[in-house]
Protein backbone atom coordinates (compact mmCIF):
# COMPACT_ATOMS: atom_id res chain seq x y z
CA UNK A 1 0.00 0.00 0.00
CA UNK A 2 1.19 3.51 -0.80
CA UNK A 3 2.23 5.98 1.85
CA UNK A 4 -0.20 8.86 2.38
CA UNK A 5 0.68 11.99 0.43
CA UNK A 6 1.08 15.22 2.36
CA UNK A 7 1.32 17.67 -0.53
CA UNK A 8 -0.98 20.52 -1.52
CA UNK A 9 -0.66 19.59 -5.20
CA UNK A 10 -1.85 15.97 -4.81
CA UNK A 11 -5.51 15.40 -5.63
CA UNK A 12 -7.41 12.21 -4.91
CA UNK A 13 -11.10 11.63 -5.64
CA UNK A 14 -12.42 8.45 -4.03
CA UNK A 15 -16.11 9.39 -3.83
CA UNK A 16 -18.51 6.54 -4.68
CA UNK A 17 -15.86 4.16 -5.87
CA UNK A 18 -13.88 6.60 -7.98
CA UNK A 19 -10.17 6.13 -7.81
CA UNK A 20 -8.85 9.27 -9.50
CA UNK A 21 -5.48 10.58 -8.38
CA UNK A 22 -3.33 13.29 -9.95
CA UNK A 23 -0.53 15.72 -9.27
CA UNK A 24 -1.85 19.15 -10.13
CA UNK A 25 1.63 20.67 -10.17
CA UNK A 26 2.74 18.33 -12.95
CA UNK A 27 -0.62 18.53 -14.73
CA UNK A 28 -0.20 22.32 -15.01
CA UNK A 29 3.10 21.95 -16.89
CA UNK A 30 2.40 21.44 -20.62
CA UNK A 31 6.04 20.57 -21.38
CA UNK A 32 6.00 17.50 -19.14
CA UNK A 33 6.49 14.50 -21.47
CA UNK A 34 6.37 11.60 -18.98
CA UNK A 35 3.03 10.56 -17.49
CA UNK A 36 2.60 10.93 -13.74
CA UNK A 37 2.29 7.80 -11.58
CA UNK A 38 1.49 7.57 -7.88
CA UNK A 39 5.00 6.21 -7.21
CA UNK A 40 6.50 9.58 -8.20
CA UNK A 41 5.08 11.07 -4.98
CA UNK A 42 7.25 8.80 -2.83
CA UNK A 43 10.48 10.52 -3.91
CA UNK A 44 9.11 13.96 -4.80
CA UNK A 45 11.08 16.93 -3.36
CA UNK A 46 8.14 19.37 -3.47
CA UNK A 47 6.60 18.71 0.01
CA UNK A 48 10.01 19.14 1.67
CA UNK A 49 10.64 22.36 -0.30
CA UNK A 50 7.28 23.78 0.78
CA UNK A 51 8.02 23.02 4.43
CA UNK A 52 11.66 24.17 4.54
CA UNK A 53 11.39 27.29 2.37
CA UNK A 54 11.56 30.67 4.09
CA UNK A 55 9.05 32.02 1.53
CA UNK A 56 5.43 31.24 2.36
CA UNK A 57 4.23 32.51 -1.03
CA UNK A 58 6.09 30.18 -3.36
CA UNK A 59 5.11 29.29 -6.93
CA UNK A 60 6.73 26.18 -8.37
CA UNK A 61 6.98 24.44 -11.71
CA UNK A 62 8.12 20.85 -11.96
CA UNK A 63 8.64 18.15 -14.52
CA UNK A 64 9.39 14.44 -14.51
CA UNK A 65 12.89 13.56 -15.70
CA UNK A 66 14.40 10.17 -16.33
CA UNK A 67 17.62 9.51 -14.38
CA UNK A 68 19.44 6.21 -14.12
CA UNK A 69 16.62 3.96 -15.36
CA UNK A 70 14.01 5.60 -13.14
CA UNK A 71 11.98 8.73 -13.42
CA UNK A 72 11.64 11.33 -10.69
CA UNK A 73 10.13 14.76 -10.14
CA UNK A 74 12.45 17.74 -10.49
CA UNK A 75 11.61 21.37 -9.71
CA UNK A 76 12.50 23.44 -12.77
CA UNK A 77 11.29 26.91 -11.79
CA UNK A 78 10.56 28.69 -8.50
CA UNK A 79 9.25 32.20 -7.85
CA UNK A 80 8.56 34.10 -4.64
CA UNK A 81 5.23 35.69 -5.54
CA UNK A 82 5.46 38.17 -2.68
CA UNK A 83 8.54 39.82 -4.17
CA UNK A 84 8.14 38.62 -7.79
CA UNK A 85 11.65 37.20 -7.73
CA UNK A 86 12.89 34.08 -9.50
CA UNK A 87 14.74 31.85 -7.05
CA UNK A 88 17.76 29.74 -7.93
CA UNK A 89 17.19 27.76 -4.70
CA UNK A 90 13.48 27.35 -3.94
CA UNK A 91 14.25 26.92 -0.25
CA UNK A 92 15.67 30.45 0.15
CA UNK A 93 14.34 33.87 -0.83
CA UNK A 94 16.78 36.66 0.12
CA UNK A 95 14.03 39.30 0.33
CA UNK A 96 11.91 37.16 2.68
CA UNK A 97 15.02 36.48 4.79
CA UNK A 98 15.70 40.22 5.05
CA UNK A 99 12.08 40.86 6.11
CA UNK A 100 12.29 38.12 8.74
CA UNK A 101 15.56 39.59 10.09
CA UNK A 102 14.02 43.08 10.28
CA UNK A 103 10.94 41.79 12.11
CA UNK A 104 13.13 39.76 14.49
CA UNK A 105 15.15 42.92 15.23
CA UNK A 106 11.97 44.87 16.05
CA UNK A 107 10.74 42.19 18.44
CA UNK A 108 13.96 42.17 20.47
Amino acid sequence: MNKPVNCRFFYGDYFRGKNKEECRLLAANPTNQIAWKRSHCDSCPVPEILISSNSRELALEATIVRKFLRSQVEVTFAVCTRHMMELSDPRYCPECAAEQNRSAGEDA
